[in-house]
């Protein structure tokens, strides 16, 4: 009986390791992780190669114009990659593979639609650019460092100079475009720009016949080819939506129809309408607490007077940077008293500080976070009123909301874990990354983190301003409302100071971001807290175990991480179905 034990025991060590390896090995990987490391080489490689400026000589920076080829080079890997993905054996996979296989299919066919897109808008605008082709076959030989005949390349360069000066006649009287087909068209000639400054500095000083023939010529060429991408960019008519209301904000709303779709891919199954439904619930709970504070604070219902009384708590100048130490010793310390997340120590070493200049400062009117927490706070070029403004804004109560939303175990922790867990996964979302550093929000206010009425009033300003955000970010982009409307919303019903509100409108709007980005916050928000309803009061996982592992899957869709955390039985052509908010 003796072997056979021995046998049993050893195979049941077996089955251990085997489980230990398989459950590490997912910390990390998939099964669609090859592909997908394939995929973004390649991009990159294609990326690099058609290139309308040498990245070598722009520090490694990768235009982002896309070439008619590079267009068309992308379009085509990305249809390898559908086909390849056809022949997977998604029922066969971990949950972790599934996932990613849907996100990653998802991401193709999102990146297929807008080359789709841009090659629509290019075909509007082509007409301006009758001698694009000549200049990408006069460039094409560099790539491979072929020998050239100078004397053929002046002669060439010359005709497509003579081209383009009549290109630039007949833009004179030309009618204007639509702003962002003119936007376009101006960076396609600075696309050709780029090839063509390529071309000139690899021949030039090393081929003597070239630099005897072509420099004039390539000089005369490329001023009059940025004479024209102005020219061009001169074109651009606003259309209704886009006009200056007053604000000195023009954004490009995108419409109903887009949200929706962007929405979709999301993975958030509401309507617009549906969300700012959920914003107005959310600001009426908001509401409530508000009146709780002001009753405490001895104002009575009058809670502008309550807030104006926080706002007046500022700090005096210099004195900022360590008001918010403080601040983060006390938010690290509470996670910590109640065992809340797995915080590393080189995660607290390695966070700083810096300060956000005045410029900076007309977007950016609060906190930016990170690994480096940057301040917003007056400088000496600044206006009495505007130093008045950034003080009162940013004020300790309402800093009590951002420190850790920024730090730990917010955004800082977030780009922490990310760099160590699943790092081939590039399913970043605002509704991951925002929404989860304002979960934390939540949660640290259901603990009791706010210490006083004045701190709830600091952290309900920005609670409010988050559902303020989906408000007057869906009715911009459904063309509801201008600029200026969501100014004097965010004064009037946040109670923002009117230069703080000015920032954030245009950053919404003309600050790179997505159209979903400012109502991904409350939204992502609570999906995460829904989850954590679902999982932790429940008590299928500690807070720790849930905390550990939203940063542990690294960012994705919050349905994607649920499908991950219940093991949900997932089909190819799964569609976002989830439900999340009940009140």
């Amino acid at each position: 009986m003796k072997k056979p034990l021995t046998l049993f025991f050893a195979g049941m060590l077996c089955l251990h390791f085997l489980y230990a390896q398989t459950s590490t090995l997912y910390l990390q990987t998939s099964e669609m992780n090859h592909q997908m490391v394939q995929y973004d080489a390649d991009k990159g490689s294609l990326m690099r190669f058609y290139a309308t400026s040498n990245p070598m000589e722009s520090r490694g920076q990768v235009s982002s114009y896309n070439s008619p080829e590079r267009r068309q080079r992308l379009l085509q890997l990305i249809a390898d990659n559908l086909k390849q993905l056809e022949q997977v054996e998604f029922d066969k996979m971990n949950i972790n593979g599934k996932v990613d296989y849907l996100l990653f299919k998802r991401n193709l066919e999102d990146e297929q639609y807008k080359l789709q897109q841009e090659q629509s808008n290019y075909g509007q605008i082509v007409r301006f650019l009758p001698f694009s082709d000549r200049i990408y076959t006069l460039a094409k030989p560099r790539a491979r460092g072929v020998s050239v005949n100078a004397q053929e390349v002046a002669k060439e360069m010359d005709g497509i100079l003579k081209a383009v000066m009549q290109a630039n006649e007949k833009l004179k009287e030309a009618e204007g475009v639509e702003q962002h087909l003119a936007t376009l068209a101006s960076e396609a000639v600075k696309g050709l720009q780029g090839v063509l400054k390529s071309y000139f500095a690899f021949y030039n000083a090393y081929d003597p016949q070239f630099s005897w023939w072509i420099p004039k010529t390539y000089s005369s060429l490329d001023s009059e080819l940025d004479s024209y991408a102005k020219g061009l960019l001169g074109k651009g008519k606003p259309n209704s939506t886009q006009k200056d209301d007053g604000s000195g904000i023009i954004g490009r709303p995108i419409g109903r129809e887009e949200l929706i779709r962007q929405l979709k891919l999301e993975f958030i199954p509401y309507t617009p309408e549906e969300l700012t439904e959920i914003a107005n619930k959310e600001f009426a709970w908001c509401d409530a607490e508000l009146l709780k504070a002001s009753k405490e604070m001895g104002f009575g219902t009058d809670w502008k007077a309550a807030q104006e009384k926080v706002k007046n708590s500022f700090v005096a100048p210099g004195q900022q940077p360590q008001a918010m130490l403080e601040l983060y010793e006390q938010s690290v310390a509470f996670l910590k008293k109640y065992d809340l997340v797995n915080i590393s120590p080189i995660a607290e070493e390695t966070w700083r500080v810096n300060m956000m200049s005045a410029e900076r400062q007309l977007v950016s009117p609060f906190f930016l976070g990170g690994e480096s927490l940057i301040i917003s706070y007056p400088t000496p070029t600044m206006s009495y009123d505007e130093k008045m403004m950034s003080m009162r804004g940013n004020n300790p109560h309402f800093s009590r909301a951002t420190v850790h939303h920024e730090l730990i175990a917010g955004h800082h922790l977030q780009g922490f874990m990310n760099n160590r867990y699943k790092t081939y996964r590039n399913f970043g979302t605002p509704f991951w990354h925002e929404g989860n550093a304002l979960y934390w929000e939540f949660i640290l206010w259901d603990m009791k983190f706010p210490r006083s009425p004045e701190d709830r009033i600091g952290m309900l300003f920005w609670r409010m301003h988050r559902c303020a955000r989906i408000i007057f970010s869906l009715n911009y982009h459904m063309g509801i409302w201008k600029p200026q409307q969501c100014i004097d919303f965010l004064v009037d019903r946040v109670g923002h100071e009117r230069a703080n509100a000015e920032g954030e409108v245009r950053r919404s709007f003309t600050g790179n971001y997505g159209p979903l980005y400012q109502l991904a916050y409350m939204i992502g928000g609570l999906q995460f807290y829904a989850l954590k309803k679902e999982l932790v009061d429940t008590k299928k996982m500690s807070y720790k175990q849930y905390h550990d592992a939203i940063l542990q899957e690294n960012a994705l869709p919050v349905e994607m991480l649920r499908a991950i955390l219940i093991n949900q039985n997932l089909k190819r052509d799964f569609k976002t179905q989830w439900r999340f908010y009940d009140k």
